[in-house]
């Protein structure tokens, strides 16, 4: 048994593996050198200012003040034993600049988590020293100058270089990047696992000499995104597909519904679906539609409690994204204070027989022209499963980089005509025939900054010295922020995005208008971000309120649940066979299964 040392020293790893795969939140590709440089900047950045906060809000310590950050992050994923570990590094370190006055920017200069290349601006979050930088740089890093913690920043080493992680790694590379479940024991791309991902340290044990246990890695791409597999050894049976004899023996599409009525010897699911045209609802979006949110109190230092972070383990592994609470495959009723529920949610209240039937194919960094990576993840056999719903929302990504000139990087209206073709054509060789499907333009992003620029972000409430405006600059400056084309100061540039953006929703709306498919049909919705601002009005909100306050980009709970019920209303209106029938034996289901299994 190797010593104590050595083993909390080992813990750690799993939590920066998780990590690992997350600082590339807001792009398609796994991190390149300057993202994740970017990233350790920023994550320094927000974790040195709660410090300093939470020693603001208790009047206590820069030590107590780690410690009680520490006491309240959950002990699933070594949560809890990491922070302590860190604070043990690098607490002296970050005591003795507090002591100098040095704020969360040169803290992180001086522990190298943050870098100034050569020829490259100052990226600073906080108003710069009243001194020289150079000069308060060089202070720090006198005060720190023969610290053992430097030797941590300063590895370049990322967590998969090491051999026993290299093949979990690998796994859990795959199963982000192409979406599918990390645990799926039959192969049909849904999971019956309750939290998603589990597996033993058996395969590592020699190199860390830990006891057998199960690490729970608690969602990755299991049933939060994609209905539960009712059946896991079984590859015939999963939710969406048409019923295998009817059910009369066993649930072979998930929906809860199975046997013999006793009473005339009729199949439960012949009694109660045939005719009532079931249908599965499926997303192809990117991290809006699969609604990447950051808690607020998670970094507000007078917010932040014990029960501030149970979920952060979930988040985590769910890469920050919450599409149980989706505003299209959503399961779990809306959290926030309006009465709209999903799409999914909706169709299941319409016909109970479509119980599961949900596909959230959603990826941070998604967009027209990397879908063709991800997209085989979608589950539909023509011959055995019902008709879907299939809806198009790549809402960002294509007018969206972090690059310092964006422009050049916006795909051409050709490009998304030729990507979304594409993506069309395989469309309609995978779903059955009767599908539809919905094609979303892309909203008119300068609402951010109209609406943000001089409000304050979450990190500068306390002290009033940091607005979103401050904070877009920090992220362009890093170049990792999620849309510098809409998230910038130049209006100028702010407009061009707008302008690319209205092309390709142009060009979004000349495909379905145009082109025909024989296993579905096709339609155009604009994302009509000011009529759901005007509804949020009328109902006593303000514009600031619908957008995402920690990342100040992404739309929040409360949008995704209007754009749900703007969809729903337009299809009822315009396009009711979309929906398909509401069931008369909604009741009866009810009375004779109850939740159906649940989700």
């Amino acid at each position: 048994m190797k010593s104590p040392r050595k083993l909390i020293m080992a813990a750690p790893v799993f939590f920066l593996l998780t990590l690992h795969t997350l600082a590339s939140s807001g792009y398609g590709n796994w991190p390149d050198t300057r993202h994740s440089n970017g990233h350790a900047c920023i994550g320094c950045v927000l974790v040195v200012s709660m410090i300093e906060q939470l020693t603001q809000v208790h009047n206590s310590t820069v030590q107590i003040s780690m410690e009680r950050l520490c006491s309240y992050l959950p002990e699933k994923l070594f949560l809890k034993t990491t922070c302590y570990l860190v604070v043990h590094i690098f607490g002296p370190d970050i005591t003795k600049l507090f002591r100098a006055d040095m704020n969360a920017d040169v803290v992180c200069h001086t522990l190298e988590f943050c870098k100034q290349d050569p020829g490259q601006p100052l990226c600073h979050l906080y108003p710069l020293p009243k001194e020289a930088w150079t000069f308060t740089l060089e202070k720090a890093r006198q005060i720190v100058k023969k610290s053992p913690a430097l030797t941590y920043s300063r590895s370049g080493a990322g967590i998969c270089s090491l051999p026993f992680l290299a093949k979990i790694c690998q796994k859990i590379k795959l199963s982000i990047q192409n979406s599918v479940p990390f645990k799926d024991a039959d192969s049909d791309k849904y999971s019956d696992f309750p939290l998603g991902l589990a597996f033993t340290v058996d395969n590592i044990r020699a190199e860390l000499t830990l006891p057998v246990c199960a690490l729970h890695f608690q969602t990755l791409r299991g049933f939060y995104w994609r209905g539960r597999d009712c059946n896991d050894s079984n590859k015939m049976a999963y939710p969406g597909r048409r019923p295998d004899n009817w059910d009369s023996y066993q649930d072979s599409n998930c929906n809860g519904i199975w046997g013999v009525d006793p009473k005339d010897g009729i199949p439960y699911e012949k009694k109660f679906c045939e005719g009532s045209q079931p249908r599965g609802v499926i997303l192809l979006g990117d991290s809006a539609g699969a609604h990447f949110h950051i808690p607020p109190d998670w970094i507000t230092a007078s917010q932040m409690s014990l029960k501030s972070f149970l979920n952060l383990p979930i988040a985590l592994t769910n890469e920050l994204d919450w599409p149980q609470l989706s505003g299209t495959t959503g399961f779990l009723y809306s959290t926030s204070r309006i009465k709209e529920n999903s799409i999914y949610l909706r169709l299941r209240k319409r016909n109970h027989c479509n119980h599961r039937d949900y596909q959230n194919i959603s990826k941070n960094g998604a967009s027209s022209q990397n879908l063709e990576r991800f997209i085989e993840s979608l589950s539909r056999n023509q011959l055995l499963d019902y008709p879907a719903i299939v809806i198009y929302a790549m809402i960002g990504n294509d007018v969206c980089s972090g690059n310092i000139d964006p422009l050049p990087e916006m795909t051409t209206p050709e490009k998304l005509y030729s990507k979304v073709m594409q993506t069309l054509q395989y469309l309609d060789s995978h779903l059955p025939n009767d599908s539809h499907v919905i094609l979303y333009g892309l909203p008119d992003g300068r609402f951010l900054w109209d609406h943000l620029h001089d409000r304050y972000h979450p990190l500068g409430q306390l002290n009033k010295d940091v607005t979103y405006a401050h904070f877009y600059s920090f992220l362009n400056c890093l170049q990792v922020s999620p849309c510098h084309g809409w998230m910038s100061s130049n209006k100028t540039l702010r407009t061009l995005t707008s302008e690319r953006a209205e092309q390709l929703s142009k060009t979004l709306k000349k495909i379905a208008t145009s082109q025909k498919f024989t296993n579905f049909d096709l339609f155009y919705l604009d994302f009509d971000f000011q009529e759901i601002t005007e509804e949020w009005q009328r109902r006593g909100g303000q514009p600031w309120q619908l957008i995402e306050p920690v990342d100040g980009f992404h739309p929040n709970e409360v949008v995704l649940q209007l754009l749900a019920d703007h969809f729903w209303k337009k299809m009822q209106h315009q396009w009711p066979h979309v929906l398909g029938k509401e069931n008369p034996f909604n009741p009866q289901i009810e009375q004779v299964f109850g939740d159906q299994g649940g989700h």
